[in-house]
């Protein structure tokens, strides 16, 4: 049985991880299978748009603990199935098209992780967020280390960690995790939408953007306005942005347009 499920449609890529009975768990199974699925997405021009999302009523309940404990890996082995396991997080996380976590139910510890690596993250009201790895002695993997920090700061970051406490969706949008909370049952739809609206976007300018913007904490001033001075060299040489400034001329509609927030931010 595929541990994921794989669809594209008018432009967006679906990533289902599909194991329910376990919450989609991760193993290397999926490990694998995501892998392949990325980096299939990525040689497609076609795909303008991911959603990653979980079967049935989760997202990601973490690493398969069960099917861990009930095998005996040496600690070369482990590092082996983490090659694999980081190999599908930075290929996820360096698509060049928007990625979007859609998080019903559980996302903990590796699927945490997982969600942590796409450019926004939409949840349901019944969402809940773990980085559960000290309840069972183990390090956070899969990037978390890197990315929690940089969307709430070391202080927070630390907290959520070391306490490995569960925060809901409600917690998780006022500290900067996620982008918006919706109904429950709203979700898929949600981050639909966004990726639809979003595959109107100039391939190469948001590429380039999301290229600047992944880099912009580790450089510097100077180095960050000569690369987004090239960046936008390329962009406005594009036939996107000779189409859209035309547009605009004539006082047409954009090109692309964000859709309407979600309920829950319209309140």
């Amino acid at each position: 049985m595929s541990t994921l499920e794989f669809s594209r449609h008018e432009g967006v890529a679906t990533l289902v991880m599909s194991r329910p009975a376990v919450k989609n768990a991760y193993n290397a199974e999926m490990g694998a299978a995501l892998l392949d699925a990325l980096e299939e997405i990525r040689r497609d021009p076609q795909v303008r748009a991911v959603v990653l999302t979980g079967a049935g009523e989760d997202f990601c309940a973490g690493g398969d603990v069960g099917g861990m404990s009930r095998m005996a890996f040496t600690a070369a082995e482990l590092r082996a199935r983490m090659e694999v396991a980081n190999r599908a997080v930075i290929a996820l996380a360096a698509l060049p098209c928007p990625v979007i976590a859609a998080v019903e139910g559980v996302a903990m510890g590796a699927g945490f992780s997982l969600a942590l690596a796409a450019d926004f993250i939409v949840a349901s009201e019944r969402a809940r967020f773990c980085m559960a790895f000290a309840r069972i002695g183990a390090v956070p993997d899969m990037g978390a280390t890197y990315m929690l920090p940089r969307l709430v700061g070391l202080q927070k970051a630390r907290e959520l960690i070391y306490s490995a406490r569960e925060i809901d969706a409600a917690q998780a949008l006022e500290i900067g995790i996620l982008l918006e909370v919706v109904g429950n049952g709203e979700v898929q739809a949600r981050a639909q939408e966004l990726a639809r609206s979003m595959t109107a976007l100039s391939p190469a300018a948001f590429a380039m953007t999301k290229r600047l913007l992944d880099h912009s904490l580790n450089n510097d001033w100077s180095s960050q306005l000569a690369d987004e001075a090239s960046a936008q060299a390329i962009a406005m040489t594009c036939d996107y942005f000779k189409e859209a400034t035309a547009r605009f001329m004539r006082k047409e509609p954009f090109l692309y347009r964000w859709p309407r927030p979600a309920r829950s931010e319209r309140t």
